[in-house]
């Protein structure tokens, strides 16, 4: 397993991360939602699977850097994230992030503050968002997904809930007209006793292949029957 990488100056304990949706946040979604309206139509089903209110631990898979744009477009609630570090490093692009509801986690090891952070997230009641396969797919089909995802949801005991999204890597492609974005969210999964990270990471990969087209689902292409 590779090192962490943490820096010797890791000040995040010392840095206020609010535990809230801010009036910058709003101000993002608004002019996101304005600023992309005339290139993208999303389709959002099964937005009834998202839980009014409570933790959970939203999965969704990640073909392109600005999937997250119709991740929070599509949910209606606040939604906090991981990022990789590299984005923080810059002390006016720190606090826009912290603002935005991102927080940094750094590569290798165990990330123990990050997993602390979005622990007490889940506690204060809200909704992380994570990106089990790690890094872009960039439309080739969902990579093997780390387990990160799925331990959250069993160490805090909350429901699991797997977003699909098709369509965002061809935004832009073909203007003048709109690129047609699909977001599909399933019924929540929740832990029970026997799952392990493992287990309840396979159950995750292979409801959201289930509902992206045949050729995004990747190496979780051969679909159980139950799913």
């Amino acid at each position: 397993m590779a090192r962490l990488e943490l820096p010797e100056n890791d000040n995040r304990e010392r840095l206020h991360y609010p535990l809230y949706e801010t009036w910058l946040h709003k101000l993002a979604v608004w002019l996101v939602r304005t600023s992309l309206r005339p290139f993208m139509e999303m389709h959002v089903r099964g937005l009834e699977n998202l839980p009014a209110k409570g933790a959970a631990v939203v999965a969704c898979n990640h073909l392109v850097t600005f999937d997250v744009f119709p991740l929070r477009l599509a949910l209606p609630r606040m939604i906090f994230y991981m990022g990789k570090a590299e984005l923080f490093q810059v002390g006016v692009l720190h606090w826009l992030f912290r603002q935005l509801g991102g927080f940094p986690v750094y590569r290798g090891e165990k990330d123990a503050w990050a997993l602390g952070h979005a622990a007490r997230i889940l506690q204060h009641g809200e909704i992380v968002a994570m990106f089990p396969e790690g890094t872009r797919s960039r439309g080739r089909g969902l990579a093997l997904a780390k387990p990160g995802a799925a331990r959250l949801a069993i160490e805090n005991q909350c429901p699991l809930v797997v977003v699909s999204i098709s369509g965002i890597e061809n935004l832009m492609r073909r203007i003048p007209r709109r690129t047609r974005v699909d977001v599909v969210i399933a019924p929540p999964i929740y832990p029970d006793e026997e799952d392990t990270p493992l287990s309840l990471t396979d159950r995750m990969m292979f409801t959201m292949a289930a509902n992206l087209p045949e050729d995004l689902r990747g190496v979780y292409a051969d679909l159980p029957r139950e799913v």
